[in-house]
């Protein structure tokens, strides 16, 4: 496989063929994510994608693909139709597909093009939502509205496209935390997706949010400031079903909840962590990363 620079992937896509058809991020702009910065965003030519998918047809049965980088849904329809289709002529025992989504991206398709795409076997879309705050989303430049936000994420359960979703502890700083957590839950609730991840914020050099950070115009919460914040979040938002975990490597406590079924006594255990003031039973600084 001819990768490009390093590949990123949700850690529930351990085990899947990384098949890189984008370098890169097509939004690239949110000012705290370095994953992408030192690509030129591109889509792979038909060859490039074919060769990588005729040596992964080599190997033997495959059942699950991730399409990488970014944001693989900018790709024009009948691209990734076209691309779709080489997996499953040439790899064989591919059950399910699945990719990042941009929520820009995923909006220039319509639901009859999301259907054809789970029709052939588009499975899962990853949609980072980050926060359910407009001021906070304008702030981190993710170049879309709450509103915009919500109708990408309904836009793909629509298509019978398992969604997963991902938001960021810490975005809204010491200054606005209650907020973020607040309208997050909001709009997990709203989008209602199938899978729920609550990553830690990172403050990364060679960021735009590192350099307000240096600056002293953006403060993160502290540990337990941060855990209030995943409590609030699981407590006000209202699932039907949903798989909601924190168990990223960025988590200072590793949660993983059915909900609604087992809110109750995951914002008692996460409140109980908070009241007792003691860091040991939280993962190590060390132990975290992005």
């Amino acid at each position: 496989m001819k990768y490009e620079g390093d590949i990123i992937r949700p850690p529930s896509e351990t085990g899947s063929l990384l098949l890189q058809v984008t370098v890169g991020c097509s939004h690239n702009k949110c000012s705290f994510c370095p994953a992408y910065k030192e690509k030129k965003f591109r889509i792979k030519s038909y060859d490039e994608i074919l060769e990588d998918i005729l040596e992964a047809g080599s190997w033997g049965a495959i059942e699950k693909v991730f399409l990488c980088d970014g944001d693989a849904l900018i790709i024009p329809q009948e691209r990734i139709v076209q691309i779709l289709g080489l997996i499953h002529t040439h790899i064989r025992g591919v059950k399910r597909i699945s990719t990042y989504g941009n929520a820009k991206s995923v909006l220039r398709k319509t639901i009859a093009e999301l259907v054809e795409l789970r029709e052939l076997g588009l499975g899962m879309v990853y949609l980072g939502i980050e926060t359910g705050n407009d001021e906070l989303l304008t702030n981190i430049r993710k170049g879309v509205t709450a509103v915009q936000m919500i109708e990408a994420g309904r836009r793909i359960k629509q298509a019978g496209i398992a969604l997963s979703v991902t938001v960021i502890l810490g975005l809204g700083g010491i200054e606005h935390n209650m907020e973020h957590a607040i309208d997050t839950a909001h709009i997990l609730t709203d989008i209602n997706p199938d899978y729920a991840s609550a990553l830690t914020l990172m403050l990364m050099p060679r960021t735009p949010l590192y350099e307000q950070y240096l600056s002293g115009h953006f403060v993160l919460p502290d540990v337990f400031g941060l855990l209030k914040e995943l409590a609030i979040i699981v407590d006000k938002s209202d699932f039907s079903s949903c798989y909601f975990t924190s168990n990223h490597a960025s988590n200072y406590l590793p949660i993983k909840a059915r909900l609604p079924d087992e809110k109750e006594k995951t914002v008692a255990r996460i409140y109980n962590v908070i009241h007792a003031n003691d860091v040991r039973s939280l993962r190590a600084e060390f132990m975290r990363g992005f």
